[in-house]
């Protein structure tokens, strides 16, 4: 088997970059520098994190992580259907992240109205780098979904009802434990 087809691999990557994400919403991912004549003071500064500026990635992030930590125990068919969800949780990240950085005032309206009373005021808004890594990290995220098919297919089936499918040779083919022999005890079938 490749190492870049283990299991343990790619559900790792998918998750460190999903908490890449994640972490990223807890940063400022908006500075913004608020007129005298709203604040009340003059020049007052704004820090906005990413969670208010882009609520959806956080969202999508933990989707992200959740398809790949389910990823390692789904069969063959709802890894198919894992990886669409892990792809498009990482497209929606990147939309939402590069929405801020086209128009951060208006990703910075909400936390401007909260902190002056006034909705739609004017303020000077700077990204940081925050928003670019959470763009970064969606792009990668969605390429490590996309590595849940092709590496899944070396991975061994580790449920007892993808080795029943494939025929009672394969079932009885490796060790045995204790749980396989109460499974087969239910059935009706002696193991001693």
């Amino acid at each position: 088997m490749p190492a870049w087809a283990r299991k343990s691999t790619v559900v790792l990557l998918i998750a460190v970059l999903a908490l890449a994400v994640f972490g990223t919403t807890t940063q400022t991912w908006l500075s913004v520098s608020l007129d005298p004549a709203q604040s009340g003071a003059g020049g007052d500064a704004l820090e906005v994190q990413g969670s208010k500026a882009a609520t959806a990635v956080t969202a999508l992030a933990l989707v992200a992580l959740a398809g790949g930590l389910a990823a390692s125990i789904a069969g063959r068919i709802a890894r198919w259907v894992i990886t669409v969800i892990i792809v498009l949780a990482a497209a929606g990240i990147v939309a939402a992240a590069a929405t801020v950085l086209a128009d951060p005032l208006a990703a910075a309206q909400g936390s401007i109205a909260a902190a002056t009373g006034v909705s739609g005021g004017q303020a000077r808004v700077e990204a940081t780098a925050f928003p670019f890594i959470a763009v970064g990290c969606g792009g990668l995220l969605a390429q490590a979904g996309l590595l849940v098919v092709p590496a899944g297919r070396y991975w061994k089936a580790r449920t007892k009802y993808d080795v029943a499918g494939r025929g009672p040779a394969a079932a009885t083919a490796g060790p045995v434990d204790e749980i396989d022999s109460w499974d087969r005890l239910s059935r009706g079938d002696d193991p001693t």
